[in-house]
């Protein structure tokens, strides 16, 4: 099975972090009003735009270190042995 691109990760990084980050920002801005906060704009902005680098830098990085695993790797691991199997299914 043909791995994905680093261009695709990065598009599918990009576009995760801006629905994300729209995220973060609305959620910022309600916390920051309810307190009465002065420049709730400009806080929110803040903390939505240190979210969007870090996490876009992590999740890029995740997206990577999963294409060094091959495919099947995870399967393999929670499978259990052909014995056990048998005895489950009746053998």
């Amino acid at each position: 099975m043909e791995k994905e691109s680093k261009l695709r990760s990065i598009l599918k990084a990009v576009t995760w972090r801006l629905i994300a980050t729209a995220t973060t920002f609305a959620l910022a801005f309600f916390i920051f009003s309810g307190t009465g906060c002065d420049d709730v704009l400009q806080k929110s902005s803040i903390v939505a735009g240190l979210e969007l680098v870090i996490k876009l830098a992590i999740y890029y990085l995740h997206e990577r270190a999963w294409q060094m695993v091959p495919r099947g790797t995870v399967r393999h691991i929670f499978r259990r042995p052909a014995k056990q199997q048998e005895v489950d299914l009746g053998k």
